[in-house]
C-alpha cells in the first residue's frame, strides 16, 4: 500500500508539472490546447520518471539507458491513452476547460501507468 501511495504522490507531482507546463505554453506561446499538451506530457514524463525512480520504486537493476527506454515506452503508451481521453473530452465538451480535461485523463491513465511501470520497468 505504501508503494501505491508513493506512486499517487509521484503522479500528483507529475500532474502539477504537466498542468504548469500546459498553462505556461497556453499563456506564453501561440500553441493551441492540443499541441501544447503534447509538450506538457513530455515534460511531465521526464519529471515522473525521476520521482518514481527515487521515491516510488527505486532504481531498477538495469542500466539507466535501458530503464529510461522502458519507462519511456510505458510512458508513451499510457500518455497516448491520456492524450486520447483529453482530446475526446475537449471535442465532446467544447466548453470544458483544458485543465479539467487534463485532470480526468490523468486519473484514467494512472492505473495503466502503475501496472506498466511496476511490472515492466522496475520489476516490483
Amino acid at each position: 500500500m505504501g508503494r501505491l501511495f508513493r506512486f499517487a504522490l509521484a503522479g500528483g507531482i507529475g500532474f502539477v508539472a504537466d498542468a504548469a507546463a500546459l498553462w505556461l505554453l497556453l499563456a506564453a506561446t501561440p500553441l493551441g490546447a492540443l499541441s501544447a499538451r503534447v509538450l506538457s506530457i513530455g515534460f511531465a514524463l521526464c519529471v515522473t520518471w525521476q520521482v518514481n525512480r527515487h521515491l516510488t520504486f527505486a532504481p531498477s537493476s538495469r542500466g539507466i539507458a535501458q530503464e529510461g527506454a522502458r519507462y519511456g515506452g510505458v510512458g508513451i503508451a499510457t500518455s497516448i491513452v491520456n492524450y486520447l481521453v483529453y482530446c475526446a473530452l475537449l471535442f465532446a465538451l467544447p466548453a470544458l476547460p483544458p485543465l479539467v480535461a487534463l485532470a480526468a485523463a490523468s486519473i484514467i491513465a494512472m492505473a495503466l501507468s502503475f501496472l506498466g511501470y511496476s511490472r515492466l520497468v522496475f520489476d516490483r
